[in-house]
């Protein structure tokens, strides 16, 4: 088994080491290169995740509350109506 010192002048790239030689690769300078692009994307996407997010809890979720606190109230209203026997309200008008 060749020993560390024999595996690291192996190639004949003036005394460099394998590793050296394929940090210095075209393949590593575009793995590099890619590894760059997709942390920026990574970054700006987890940026429109937490804007969309936040959006989200700030505007929808009242909203989404508060049709449903209209629902449940129109639900009782038209219960009450029936128990006291009186005739049903009509519907509400559609737009």
């Amino acid at each position: 088994m060749p020993t560390s010192s024999a595996l690291s002048k192996r190639g004949g790239d003036g005394g460099d080491g394998i590793l050296a030689a394929l940090s210095r690769s075209q393949v590593a300078a575009h793995g590099r290169e890619a590894a760059a692009v997709a942390k920026k994307l990574l970054r700006s996407t987890g940026k429109a995740a937490w804007i969309a997010g936040t959006t989200f809890l700030v505007l929808v979720v009242p909203l989404i509350i508060e049709m449903d606190r209209e629902q449940q109230l129109n639900d009782l209203e038209l219960q009450q109506q029936t128990l006291l026997g009186g005739a049903p309200p009509p519907p509400p008008p559609t737009k």
